[in-house]
């Protein structure tokens, strides 16, 4: 993937913090809106620096994968101000990463994903399922 990085306004929380967990939660409803596939929340706060939570997600071609991160990015700014502090995959389209400091958002084609089961090697921290709108009212 090639380096994307955006300027940005972002003041990462501190680890733990229960505003990165609402930054994920609005982030998976942002992913929700553009019919993002399997959204998963990771809390991975305690087994690693890199961030308090990771989001994954799929979308089932190039075009809904970058609509699906546009639509990230979109909400965060609108809602929070943020960017991100590094993006990268946009004009792939295959896998695209937003990085927020405390959260880190990846957005994959259902290939990749199952390629690089991000869900397995981040097996350890908490895994959570999220229930969209689509999802929440078939159940």
């Amino acid at each position: 993937m090639a380096d994307e990085s955006a300027t940005s306004q972002a003041t990462p929380t501190s680890p733990g913090d229960p505003a990165s967990e609402a930054l994920a939660r609005l982030a998976a409803e942002a992913c929700d809106d553009r019919k993002a596939v399997d959204i998963r929340l990771i809390r991975v706060d305690e087994v690693t620096t890199l961030a308090d939570w990771f989001l994954i997600c799929s979308g089932l071609s190039d075009v809904q994968v970058r609509a699906i991160a546009r639509s990230v990015e979109d909400r965060l700014e609108a809602d929070t101000g943020r960017l991100p502090l590094r993006r990268e995959g946009q004009a792939e389209g295959r896998w695209v990463l937003l990085d927020y400091g405390e959260l880190i958002v990846h957005v994959l084609m259902p290939q990749e994903r199952e390629y690089y089961d991000l869900e397995s090697f981040w097996g350890h921290g908490q895994q959570v399922r999220y229930l969209g709108s689509a999802q929440a009212t078939n159940s």
